[in-house]
């Protein structure tokens, strides 16, 4: 594997993505389990105004991997980051362009006292995981080192081409926060993040390894036999089809479903404050995973409960 700057984007703009790994991880979804969801538009970009606002700041639905025949931007998306005077994402993408912290951040993704994969997993499901893994061209000097990773961290890794970071390099990929990144550069826009990566990666130390094994198996078998749901997943996104994707990405109430609210919910509620303060000061364009938008504590509701208005800006459909 070649460890270029695009495999380190994609590995830590993909941690917040992990919670939805049964059905496919580059898209996250927020399941409403008790109450039926408030509706919302079906619109990957939403106008916040109101509350006190002096101007319009923007929220946007990423996915964060895409085949470049898929990828698209409407006037308005285009329109709404050039009127934006800051951009910011789940974590700053501007600061990942430093080795020294991708090193770091890399380093807390192994597991605590030397625990490998083959240690979590019975003989025939760690086969199954390796196999994989090896059909997809990772070497054994490779796998040595990646067996180490905690495995909700290596279900990252589960779609990628090993030979140079899931396509990105070749273009036939590509990621709408490093799309929008450098949209930012060229527009000399400042920056930001509404987490830090450290903290995205430290959600995962309350979950144990052994849970976390048993995910990333329900992953890799679903990623075998998952065709046709990736298709559905990239039409009902390309749709901008809010309720579908929520649908499809159910969480298991056996797997995952149990740390909805640590992975997903509690999220999104930190955020609420963040972007306020972000809004209050300069026009902002929001790009987070568009499973983050739909749902009771989704936060397009979550925004309007705090009194500010949500505008859907929806001009394609196919």
């Amino acid at each position: 594997m070649k460890f270029s700057l695009n495999f380190f984007f994609f590995f830590l703009i993909s941690l917040g993505t992990i919670s939805a790994q049964e059905a496919k991880p580059q898209l996250e979804a927020v399941v409403e389990k008790t109450t039926e969801a408030k509706p919302i538009a079906n619109s990957l970009l939403w106008a916040i105004s109101g509350n006190g606002l002096t101007d319009t700041s923007y929220l946007y639905g990423t996915i964060h991997l895409i085949g470049k025949e898929d990828f698209f931007l409407t006037d308005q998306t285009k329109t709404a980051f050039d009127k934006s005077q800051k951009v910011t994402f789940e974590i700053n993408m501007e600061d990942m362009t430093d080795l020294s912290a991708q090193m770091g951040l890399m380093m807390k993704a192994f597991m605590s006292d030397g625990q490998t994969l083959s240690d979590l997993l019975d003989a025939d499901r760690y086969k199954e995981v390796k196999d994989h893994f090896e059909k997809m061209g990772m070497n054994d000097f490779m796998w040595q080192m990646m067996e180490r990773i905690k495995p909700m961290f290596l279900s990252v890794f589960g779609s990628m081409d090993m030979s140079g970071g899931g396509g990105l390099n070749t273009g036939e990929m590509m990621s709408y926060e490093m799309e929008f990144m450098e949209m930012a550069k060229t527009k000399e826009k400042t920056m930001g993040g509404l987490e830090t990566a450290a903290y995205q990666m430290s959600m995962f130390d309350s979950i144990p390894y052994t849970a976390q094994a048993e995910m990333l198996y329900a992953s890799i078998k679903t990623e075998d036999t998952g065709t046709d749901q990736l298709e559905e997943m990239v039409k009902l996104y390309k749709n901008q089809d809010i309720k579908g994707m929520m649908k499809m990405f159910a969480a298991d109430e056996e797997g995952v479903g149990q740390y909805e609210d640590l992975l997903l919910v509690g999220r999104n509620k930190n955020w609420i404050p963040v972007m306020q303060k972000m809004m209050g000061n300069q026009i902002t364009f929001f790009a987070v995973g568009a499973g983050h938008l739909g749902g009771n504590n989704g936060v397009v509701n979550l925004l309007k409960a705090e009194g500010y208005t949500l505008t859907p800006l929806n001009t394609r459909t196919l």
